[in-house]
């Protein structure tokens, strides 16, 4: 068998819906997945942690990565699944000395304080430093055995920026913020490295198996208008320019999520991404007529409402699929990732309700 052939038959999917939702082609029903699926509201995932004795050593074990990775597949008929890996990967493979603080979160040993520190980073090798991720894709891809789509993911270049700078996770990110205003040479330059990280991080993402690719700025929204275009979106434009767009024969189309972006959603668009995530403040309806005829959408429902009653779920998955309306170009998803104390029976309902009461609007 050639290697064109092997990829070819690598590349057949048996539910292929979410990639054709993303590129706007006709679909049978809504797909969904949830943002953290594989995580900490699944027992079987704990379990799985406490074998791997940390966070990071889960990560940074292809094996187990790819367990974790599968078990809400095995829970629930969803259309995607997401490489289990963590957005600091990069800045720890620049050598910042990533450690989990328990109850705090991510930390690092040696943040970025000043531009000598910048001028000491360079761009990790994908399959040099962070080839456990690589290794973590390709092994996920052969588990999958085709059955639905694998996303690859990154953080953004100013999300990522935001934790190397503060040294952690922020509530007012006045460290960050100092650096923008007072230096903003050295912002830029750490952000054009991470770009140029971060493009070849996802590019190799790619070439390993992942078959649509998704970049996380969760910390978009806490910049102001324009600071938000000069500080991120120009770099996740430069990243969207940079990624490989077809492989195995296949598209592979781009997600950008800005949390809080609902104001930015056209400059968003007009990156060049094939679709556009959206948090739970801003209604489906609405992004729609302002950029549906453009890209994709993806969200939108509070993550919380999974704490709710099994109809008010229901009810909340039917308002969201009546405000995107008819016709194709709609991945259902949380607004958010799901809380870790969510009853996974929860998140079943969604993910059902989501199939079944989206029929209607794929006539």
């Amino acid at each position: 068998m050639s290697e064109n052939s092997v990829g070819a038959s690598q590349a057949i999917l048996k539910n292929d819906r979410y990639l054709r939702a993303l590129l706007k082609q006709p679909v049978d029903i809504t797909p969904v997945w949830m943002m953290r699926q594989a995580g900490r509201y699944l027992p079987e995932y704990k379990a799985t942690r406490a074998e791997a004795g940390d966070f990071m050593s889960l990560c940074k074990n292809a094996e187990l990565a790819c367990e974790v990775t599968l078990q809400p597949l095995r829970r629930f008929p969803l259309d995607a699944a997401i490489l289990f890996s963590d957005i600091l990967t990069i800045p720890d493979a620049m050598g910042l000395g990533l450690y989990f603080e328990t109850g705090e979160g991510p930390r690092f040993k040696n943040p970025i304080s000043c531009k000598a520190d910048v001028d000491k980073l360079g761009a990790p090798d994908p399959e040099g430093e962070l080839q456990y991720v690589m290794n973590a894709v390709r092994t996920i891809r052969r588990e999958l055995k085709g059955e639905v789509p694998l996303i690859g993911f990154s953080g953004s270049p100013w999300t990522l920026a935001t934790y190397m700078v503060e040294g952690g996770s922020s509530k007012a990110f006045t460290k960050i913020k100092k650096m923008a205003f007072a230096e903003p040479k050295t912002l830029h330059a750490l952000l054009s490295v991470l770009a140029d990280s971060v493009t070849s991080y996802l590019n190799a993402q790619i070439a390993a198996g992942a078959q649509s690719v998704m970049i996380f700025d969760t910390w978009g929204g806490v910049l102001s208008p324009r600071d938000y275009k000069d500080f991120s979106l120009q770099y996740m434009a430069r990243i969207v320019d940079g990624l490989t767009r077809e492989n195995e024969g296949r598209k592979v189309p781009v997600t950008l999520f800005t949390k809080n972006g609902g104001m930015w959603l056209e400059a968003i668009a007009d990156t060049g991404c094939d679709a556009v995530g959206l948090d739970w403040t801003i209604d489906i309806a609405e992004a729609r007529k302002r950029i549906g005829d453009k890209v994709a959408l993806q969200g939108n429902m509070d993550p919380s409402m999974l704490y709710a009653s099994r109809a008010r779920i229901e009810q909340e998955v039917a308002t969201i699929l009546q405000g995107y309306g008819q016709g194709s170009g709609h991945v259902f998803n949380l607004g958010h990732g799901i809380h870790l104390d969510v009853p996974p029976e929860h998140a079943g309902v969604f993910v059902d309700a989501v199939h079944r009461l989206s029929q209607p609007y794929h006539k």
